[in-house]
């Protein structure tokens, strides 16, 4: 849904200045002449907006520096409007480091920089995702007297929120309201934008309310990065709450609104909510565009409802929308998770005749369905041919084959594919690097487990209290009991509390080399560690107890359990642990599809 919220990009500082134009009449004639060649640059670089034609772009950045060193030779030099006005070109073409560059020269050469050209080096290094470089030109800005303008700090702080360091960009927005700065509405939507984009919505909503305090009144575009935040962490009674309120102050929602209201009912299950919402938005006169399409096509799709989808996709057709590239992977998804491989595959050749070029994420959902379907063949024959034809095989890609490898005992097979992985450039994440441990754990390549867990904590990847687990299980699986518990007692080295699954992995590795009376104890000492066992976790503990006859206990442990467990649903965001219905616990790891899930698998 990130893709219905407009951007928030701030204009370029170097746009902003309306007497960039206006020259010293006591220029000389030749400093008049390079100011009208610097102005046609300008004029040339930059397509007129609102225009049905594209006008021709001044895209020789050389010809710009020819210029610029012809004025930088000259006695007296061209005047610091002049000097910006080129720089404003160039950056109007992209090249922000040769601005840069520009700036460092002119101010070698005796060229005094003034609040635009600045301000135009800041936007420069913002743009180039060095944020802190263009903080300290503030700071040099400020120690030469030059007062920062409202868009001078506005770029900072957009800079700052396109690199989600949100309370560096509050505390300057603070400081420029402390200091009397009147900070225009992109400000408030940028910051608001970078808040819900770090997921905090009660700062968000707070922001919100700040705005309206401060006699700005919050546009539909606030609103909507509001209400699209708040859908996507599961917060519909708010999102309805706020929808309902823009309403009673007249300000009318748009197609952005709906779709973020929808998606989010969606994802709730509320597909009657849903519904009512559609026919809402039908009823005044918006129409639905290829996001609302793809938000219904995506919703039938996940309930396997492919008939339904592809109707939907009949309906949009017929409305003039063409499907796009998020369509076609959606009924992939589907018919690969429904078993339908042939017909998944043809979905993708389809989407190629349409003239569409499937992503990667198109390429990575057949791959991934194939490897489901034990078709590794032509997972791996789909896999060469994405990576001569393209696109680019991410991080992904690799995983789910190296999974699926792993899986099927073919551990050299894996290997490879982390070699091949390592060759093209990708780094191994935490979860490219969990399908690893569980892989070598799995088949028993626990000296290569342990390399590897050293490995990720030396090179600073954060552990989880999964990635513990993972080697806990495999450790006693083969037999290296002492080493696992150790492991187990060191989890707070890490700043982790064990959690319930933890917990069970323990206990029945406990129960398995008949340590029963160890595997009580930790059982009783989970709730000293705020851990509620759940009904699983006394369904391995009374298991265990039985198989070790311990009948007495066993039945204690029960009656505790009618009068205290809450059945619980295990953690969508950990790696499934699998309990057996009969007289053994099968046990942990049948795969990472929780993780592959985040990647939209």
């Amino acid at each position: 849904m990130g893709k219905l919220i407009s951007s928030l990009i701030l204009p370029s500082v170097a746009n902003g200045r309306r007497n960039l134009s206006t020259f010293h009449s006591s220029s000389s004639p030749s400093v008049s002449r390079f100011a009208t060649h610097i102005k046609t640059l300008s004029k040339k670089s930059m397509p007129v907006s609102g225009k049905g034609k594209k006008y021709d772009t001044f895209h020789n950045v050389d010809d710009a520096l020819n210029l610029f060193d012809k004025m930088i030779g000259m006695y007296p030099k061209p005047s610091i409007v002049e000097f910006t006005n080129l720089l404003a070109a160039v950056v109007r073409m992209r090249h922000y480091d040769i601005v840069v560059s520009m700036c460092g020269r002119m101010e070698l050469v005796g060229v005094s920089h003034d609040v635009y050209s600045l301000s135009i080096l800041i936007n420069c290094f913002c743009q180039l995702g060095r944020v802190g470089f263009g903080y300290s030109v503030l700071g040099k800005m400020l120690k030469l007297g030059v007062e920062p303008s409202v868009a001078t700090l506005s770029t900072l702080i957009n800079g700052f929120c396109k690199q989600s360091k949100i309370s560096q960009a509050v505390s300057l927005f603070d400081e420029m309201v402390e200091k009397g700065y009147q900070p225009h509405l992109i400000v408030y939507n940028t910051l608001l934008n970078g808040l819900c984009k770090i997921g905090s919505t009660d700062k968000a909503v707070r922001f919100l309310r700040m705005m309206e305090g401060k006699c700005f009144e919050p546009d539909i575009v606030a609103y909507n990065t509001v209400i699209d935040c708040l859908c996507k962490h599961g917060l519909i009674k708010d999102s309805l709450d706020l929808f309902s309120e823009l309403k009673v102050k007249g300000i009318k929602p748009n197609v952005v609104t709906y779709n973020c209201l929808i998606y989010g009912m969606c994802n709730s299950g509320q597909q009657k909510e849903a519904a009512r919402l559609l026919n809402e938005m039908v009823d005044t006169n918006i129409s639905l565009d290829i996001f609302t399409y793809n938000i219904l096509v995506d919703a039938l799709c996940k309930e396997g409802m492919i008939f339904e989808a592809l109707d939907m996709v009949d309906t949009m057709r017929k409305q003039g929308i063409e499907p796009n590239v998020v369509t076609y992977n959606a009924l992939i998804d589907v018919h690969c998770k429904e078993g339908m491989i042939f017909k998944a595959r043809r979905v993708l050749r389809l989407m190629i005749e349409k003239g569409l070029a499937p992503d990667i994420v198109s390429y990575n959902t057949m791959i991934n369905g194939y490897c489901k379907a034990k078709r590794l063949d032509k997972a791996v024959e789909l896999f060469h041919e994405v990576s001569q034809k393209g696109p680019i095989p991410d991080i992904v890609t690799y995983s789910i084959l190296m999974q699926s490898m792993f899986q099927l005992g073919r551990v050299s097979t894996a290997c490879e594919f982390l070699r091949k992985m390592l060759a093209s450039g990708q780094v191994p994440d935490i979860v490219t690097c969990l399908i690893l441990l569980d892989g070598l754990c799995k088949t028993g390549k626990l000296e290569e487990a342990l390399k590897l867990f050293q490995a990720m904590r030396s090179n600073g990847l954060k552990l989880t209290i999964v990635s513990y687990s993972i080697l806990i299980d495999g450790l006693y699986k083969a037999g290296h009991i002492e080493v696992a518990k150790e492991l187990f007692n060191k989890l707070s080295e890490d700043g982790l509390k064990p959690d319930v699954y933890s917990y069970i992995i323990m206990i029945n590795g406990l129960h398995k080399e008949r340590l029963t009376d160890e595997a009580l104890q930790l059982f009783k000492s989970m709730r000293d560690n705020d851990c509620v066992p759940d009904s699983c976790c006394y369904n391995v503990m009374i298991q265990g107890l039985l198989r070790n006859s311990y009948t007495l206990k066993a039945t204690q442990v029960l009656a505790e359990m009618d009068g205290n467990v809450i059945l619980a649903v295990p953690d969508n965001n950990f790696l499934g642990y699998v309990l057996g219905t009969r007289s053994s616990v099968l046990d942990a790891f049948d795969g990472i599809d929780s993780f592959l899930v985040r990647h939209n698998l």
